[in-house]
């Protein structure tokens, strides 16, 4: 049975939550000192399969591992949710001919325990514990945030938020318009680019013929980030038999008075992408809902 956490308790499971557990990835280029940094989160429920997983993905997430472990093989963690995701697809291919749910459990399990002995040398998935939860999205964004996530010094706290921050808001947003059970997530950008492209779409619908696509971008952190939207935008639109739309949705709205931001919005628009800040946001989900029904 896996270790189980604070809130595995026989209340949590009388409110209608169900037992769920989760494994932390850790990180860990010198097997002999035994320092690990922990980069990422992998939630799962054991009867159903269901699962979620989280990498750091931004690039001050790297420079804490670099500035732990200067040897680390960035190359290699960057390819790292690609692999995990394949993994994936090939374990679920797999499960759909088991029938039953302890077929599918067992099947799940041995996943894992293929994984603990395949997997590289300097990645490692920590012991199994146990968690009660009824929102799988929101339950993984805790444990990333507990386990992960870069710890803010007290004076930061108000700072405008990272992409992490911002994707989380959407979800939310996307959530009480019930439409988060239709959109797509995470969607890999090389199947618009170049094989290896490690660039995710954050969201993506499907409208009257027409896919969309959503994607955080930090203006205050990562104003170049932009141009790498920019190009997979103009590289979707003339790849693909079908037509498309952007939106990125930035921390801050964009000024006029401000270089940095026109530089964005002139970027985003040149490649036909839609720049909405957070605080609007809302408002775009809401138009958009009808033309999902």
């Amino acid at each position: 049975m896996p270790e189980t956490s604070s809130r595995t308790t026989p209340a949590a499971a009388a409110n209608g939550e169900r037992a769920c557990a989760y494994r932390i990835l850790r990180y860990t280029p010198n097997l002999v000192r035994d320092e690990w940094v922990n980069i990422g989160v992998l939630l799962f429920d054991p009867a159903t399969s269901e699962r979620r997983l989280r990498l750091i993905e931004e690039q001050e997430e790297y420079a804490r591992v670099r500035r732990l472990h200067p040897q680390a093989d960035e190359t290699l963690l960057r390819a790292l949710r690609d692999d995990l995701e394949d993994r994936f697809d090939t374990f679920s291919r797999n499960a759909r001919a088991e029938t039953g749910a302890e077929a599918k459990a067992r099947h799940w399990q041995e996943l894992l325990a293929k994984w603990d002995d395949t997997l590289s040398n300097a990645l490692q998935l920590a012991p199994q514990k146990g968690i009660f939860t009824d929102d799988f999205d929101a339950e993984l964004e805790r444990l990333y945030a507990n386990h992960v996530a870069l710890q803010r010094i007290p004076g930061r706290v108000g700072a405008p938020g990272s992409r992490g921050v911002i994707r989380n808001y959407c979800a939310q947003v996307f959530k009480q318009a019930r439409l988060w059970e239709r959109l797509e997530k995470s969607v890999r950008a090389e199947e618009f680019t170049f094989p290896g492209d490690p660039m995710r779409l954050d969201y993506s619908y499907r409208r009257n013929g027409t896919r969309g696509f959503v994607q955080a971008l930090s203006v205050t952190r990562a104003p170049a980030d932009a141009k790498l939207l920019a190009y997979t935008a103009e590289r979707v639109q003339s790849k693909s038999s079908f037509a498309s739309e952007f939106a990125a949705v930035t921390d801050v709205a964009l000024q006029e008075g401000n270089e940095r931001h026109r530089f964005v919005r002139d970027t985003l628009r040149d490649a036909g992408i839609e720049p909405i800040p957070m605080e609007g946001f809302a408002v775009w989900v809401a138009k958009l809902r009808p033309m999902l029904q």
